[in-house]
């Protein structure tokens, strides 16, 4: 798998007139031993593609949802080397294509060669950095790229046209269009925010745009979806996991809803 399969996949969706779903999951949940079992069911309910989350001790972006479920995933002993590894077995069980979603100390301690190569030799097909800021992206995206993965960069409702040109000019895999402001979590109200920030970058570019953060119901995601090339949603089902008493239900139980926000898509 490579960057290739990414621009494919929206190619796909662009051409169907429909809006890819992405949903995110930390590597290591429910438990290490159903984590691939996981994304599995997430695929057979509609999921286009995964953004798997290497679980992290000091995950800035991330609200509490997802900081529990990266704790609890750090306490099995899921690392980086664990979570590529399921990546790579989640490419290769559903034949989709993945993204890691990291931390920059990650990559900046493996180094960004190495760990764009263990990434790629795990079969994934973009890195995101969440706490990566554009002036510092370039040797990293350099090293993602000589590795042949697509390297996402993020654009918020306050990023300057100026910064959004930038943005553009460093030719991302996909924009990740940060939907609303502050850490990852599930929002009651959708923001009222993420269409005119799709239209600033639409009005750019033709670089596939993907909406996350806050999008925490399928009503949410509809509202969205047809501004954007995807749509991420993660913390809705990772509460889900947490709150599931076996990691049959948790899975049961994500399934239902990717499937429903599928059906909203």
């Amino acid at each position: 798998m490579s960057a290739e399969r990414l621009t494919s996949m929206f190619a796909a969706r662009r051409a169907g007139n429909s809006t890819a779903l992405l949903p995110f999951m930390t590597a290591g949940l429910p438990d290490p031993g159903h984590a691939v079992e996981m994304f599995e069911a997430m695929a057979g309910a509609g999921a286009d593609g995964f953004e798997v989350g290497i679980p992290y001790s000091d995950p800035l972006m991330d609200g509490p949802i997802i900081q529990e479920g990266g704790a609890r995933a750090l306490a099995t002993g899921v690392g980086l080397e664990e979570g590529l590894e399921i990546a790579g077995r989640v490419v290769a069980r559903t034949g989709l294509p993945a993204l890691v979603m990291t931390y920059a100390n990650v990559v900046v301690q493996a180094g960004p060669d190495e760990f764009a190569r263990r990434a790629a030799d795990h079969g994934v097909s973009g890195v995101i950095v969440a706490d990566l800021p554009l002036e510092e992206a370039g040797p990293i995206q350099e090293a993602v790229e000589r590795a042949g993965l697509g390297m996402v960069l993020f654009a918020a409702p306050t990023t300057t046209e100026a910064r959004l040109r930038r943005i553009v000019d460093a030719e991302p895999v996909f924009i990740y269009g940060v939907a609303d402001l502050g850490v990852t979590g599930e929002r009651k109200v959708a923001s009222s925010r993420a269409g005119e920030l799709a239209g600033r970058i639409r009005a750019l570019t033709d670089i596939p745009l993907v909406l996350g953060v806050g999008i925490s119901t399928p009503e949410q995601a509809a509202a969205v979806a047809a501004s954007a090339d995807g749509v991420i949603v993660g913390s809705a089902l990772v509460r889900r996991v947490l709150e599931a008493r076996t990691p049959a239900d948790a899975i049961s139980s994500v399934a239902t809803g990717v499937r429903e926000f599928r059906a909203a898509l």
